[in-house]
């Protein structure tokens, strides 16, 4: 058994907070470089120029990549050999998003009472975290701040079986096409399929984490994936919705087994700012 310090999580997912909305992870700025050179839209290319030059000065001058520093959303996977010691796991978590929103000067954007008052917490808390036990001595955490001009354009279906493939590629299409400009694309489309309701969006959440342009161990997966990014980007909404080839820098796909009766799908989509950021205790 392995023993972690609470404060050790905490500082941890203070830092994570500061680097995550200010540093953009280097797959998802290749990513749009890559977009860049591809863009045929000369208004697209300005967009890409504008978000790559944005990222440049965030890091440079830390300041945050953008005004919505988002809800902060922690992925822990817990090792099943390790034991949190001096306090508790979730209250060390929220103490890190309090000081590194505080310290960092970031926006606090999360309301208690969501449908009443909505009085602000002051300070980001408290954070959505998932937690997965996991074989080994190890504690993952990934500090994900998710905007919600991408995240309100989050969506869920249950599926018959029988729509399969083109039903889910349909579904796909369609909540990218009404999300239009409001995600701020190019964006990282995660889709959840199968499990149950809840277990499929956080499947499509889940895809958001892997890097921009992986490919799915599972060939199946993998090709659905690349037929879903063709389709997208032929919407043409391109890149800040002024039109181009550039509507999403990738497409991530993650499947659970699910029930005879069903086919949950579900979406979640991520900006082109897509913050992410990890440490390993």
């Amino acid at each position: 058994m392995r023993t972690i310090e609470a404060s050790d999580v905490r500082d941890a997912v203070a830092r994570l907070c500061v680097e995550a909305t200010h540093d953009l992870p280097a797959d998802v700025e290749a990513a749009l470089a890559g977009a860049r050179a591809a863009e045929r839209s000369s208004l697209g290319i300005i967009v890409l120029d504008q978000i790559l030059e944005n990222a440049r000065v965030a890091r440079a001058e830390m300041v945050p990549l953008c005004q919505d520093t988002g809800v902060t959303v922690v992925m822990l996977e817990v090792g099943q050999d390790v034991h949190i010691t001096g306090g508790y796991l979730y209250d060390a978590v929220a103490e890190g998003v309090r000081r590194g929103y505080k310290e960092g000067h970031l926006r606090a954007s999360i309301v208690e009472r969501p449908f009443s008052a909505r009085a602000n917490t002051k300070d980001n808390t408290p954070p959505v975290i998932h937690t997965e036990i996991v074989p080994g001595d190890r504690l993952q955490i990934r500090v994900m701040p998710k905007g919600f001009g991408c995240e309100n354009m989050s969506r869920f279906a249950m599926l018959l079986p029988g729509e399969g493939r083109e039903g889910i590629a349909e579904f796909v299409l369609r909540t990218v096409d009404e999300g239009g400009g409001n995600p701020c694309p190019p964006i990282i489309v995660g889709v959840g399929i199968g499990g149950s309701a809840d277990y499929s969006m956080w499947l499509a959440k889940k895809a958001l984490t892997r890097p921009v342009g992986s490919v799915h161990p599972d060939a199946e997966t993998a090709a659905f994936e690349v037929e879903l990014l063709a389709k997208v980007n032929a919407l043409g909404i391109g890149p800040q919705a002024v039109g181009g080839v550039t509507t999403a820098l990738a497409v991530h796909v993650e499947t659970f087994p699910t029930h005879i009766a069903s086919l949950p799908v579900a979406v979640n989509l991520q900006c082109h700012s897509a913050r992410l950021k990890e440490a390993i205790l």
